[in-house]
């Protein structure tokens, strides 16, 4: 479900609307291209990212609609032809649209989103494309490390008031549980999304009452079941800690409960967890867990671990609903190639800037798996009529250092995306968050440990058929002529 109930066909960038009308008086409104969202460098120099966001795609991408107001702004800009803001007031999207699903890790090259259809159509659903799919797929992927740094412990994400917008917080907290956190702070999630909300208390509340322990006893009295108390608001070990074993036993223990957990959200937490898991086992409440917050990522959850902090959660606020390590995913939309008279013509961008150089074509995207361990061994990216036959042996070469080869067999070829438009018609179910969640869970697993490290991961490999690094070796070499 939505919460935005906001018309977004014109958030586009303004180039996407004056190339329009340019296609348009050239009469090539109808001509037949496909574009390719991809994105060159994992964040983070992580071994890999995950997709999200195409649920929100789906949604724009059903609801395209100039309005009259629009057509009317677009018209006191007085450079488009009466007869092309028509068009727009007719606007119908009848593109194809084909994606990675959500929660499936990708790889830098990777078309994970495919349009094809008029060549006007698929270049106005530029912006709204590469932010939303972009914006997700950057916090799914940070969460992952997150969760992954806890190592079993639950990650709660506590980012809404640190978020870039509204938009970041409402979408970021869906995108941080796909990546595997157990919940959000953000309540506004739970209702349309689905998503354990999560929250106790602030420390404005300890400081409204006359004393600590007192904000502690009405909190209990009022949460017998669910009481976790916030003990840093003036010292942890002095007096935070000490005044909730107080008030656990004064009025759960009367109560017939058991306390939830404490957490602190200041100051070193390995020495004052350590400390406070000895206080709390020696005042009878070795159920009682210890959460920490304030600032985290996953290089300080590791550290924290490491240096034996019994931690049993963590509260992840605004270095995960930012990714303020890397704040940028990337990803791009590219041309790949236009349909005249019948027949396919590969477009490519060349540049100085190798990296920047495109794949051409319509493509497909096929990942490999070893039928022995179930793990993941490369990426193809083929012509889009290509299949790879998995009864075979196939060879696989890299991209660049061609001579690097490898014949690979006992396999699994899976085709990695799904058709989710067809002429414009919404062809595909979206999954629940619980199964996008779980399948992210999943896939995962195909990966090599390696492939998952922090530092210095194992490069994954996403190779190009022969049919199409042929074709690509063509274009560049027309190029030079």
């Amino acid at each position: 479900m939505a919460y935005n109930k906001i018309n977004l066909t014109m958030l586009t960038d303004f180039y996407e609307l004056t190339m329009a009308g340019g296609y348009f008086e050239s009469g090539m409104k109808d001509t037949i291209a496909t574009f390719d969202m991809f994105y060159r460098k994992n964040p983070d120099n992580s071994g890999f990212a995950i997709m999200a966001g195409l649920e929100q795609v789906i949604e724009y991408l059903n609801n395209l609609t100039f309005t009259d107001e629009d057509i009317e702004f677009l018209r006191q800009k007085k450079i488009f032809s009466e007869e092309f803001l028509k068009y727009l007031a007719d606007f119908k999207f009848t593109c194809d649209v084909w994606a990675v699903e959500e929660g499936t890790p990708i790889f830098p090259g990777e078309p994970i989103v495919t349009v094809r259809g008029p060549i006007i159509q698929a270049q106005l659903v530029e912006t709204m494309i590469l932010l939303t799919i972009n914006h997700q797929s950057l916090i799914t992927t940070k969460a992952s490390r997150i969760v992954r740094a806890a190592n079993g412990r639950g990650v709660m994400e506590f980012g809404s008031r640190r978020a870039h917008s509204y938009d970041g917080a409402v979408y970021g907290a869906r995108a941080a549980y796909i990546g595997g956190c157990a919940g959000t702070a953000c309540t506004i999630s739970d209702r349309d999304f689905d998503i354990p909300a999560l929250g106790t208390m602030a420390h404005s509340w300890i400081q409204s009452f006359d004393s600590e322990y007192e904000a502690f006893c009405a909190y209990a009295k009022q949460y017998p079941q669910s009481c976790t108390l916030l003990v840093d608001t003036y010292n942890v070990l002095k007096s935070g800690v000490p005044n909730a074993i107080r008030a656990f036993n004064d009025i759960l223990v009367p109560m017939g409960c058991r306390p939830q957990g404490i957490r602190i959200d200041s100051g070193d937490i390995t020495y004052l967890s350590k400390k406070a898991r000895k206080m709390l086992d020696d005042a009878g409440f070795p159920d009682c867990k210890i959460c920490a917050s304030n600032s985290l990522d996953e290089y300080i959850i590791a550290d924290m671990l490491r240096q034996g902090a019994p931690v049993d959660s963590f509260g992840v606020g605004e270095r995960l609903i930012t990714s303020s390590s890397e704040p940028v995913f990337g990803g791009v939309y590219k041309i790949s190639s236009i349909c005249k008279d019948g027949k396919e013509i590969p477009k490519i961008k060349i540049s100085e800037n190798v990296g920047k150089i495109t794949n051409p074509c319509f493509k497909n995207l096929y990942r490999l798996y070893d039928n022995e361990t179930g793990k993941a061994i490369a990426d193809v990216i083929t012509m889009f009529d290509e299949e790879i036959d998995d009864t075979k042996p196939y060879v696989i070469f890299d991209p660049e250092y061609t001579w690097k080869r490898k014949k690979v067999t006992n396999f699994t070829a899976k085709k990695l995306r799904k058709k989710i438009f067809d002429k414009g018609t919404q062809c595909y179910e979206c999954p629940t968050i619980q199964q996008i969640r779980k399948n992210c869970e999943q896939q995962l697993d195909t990966l090599w440990d390696e492939v998952k490290r922090f530092e210095n991961p194992h490069k994954y490999y996403v190779d190009l058929s022969q049919k199409l690094w042929d074709k690509k070796q063509e274009l560049l070499r027309q190029n030079e002529e």
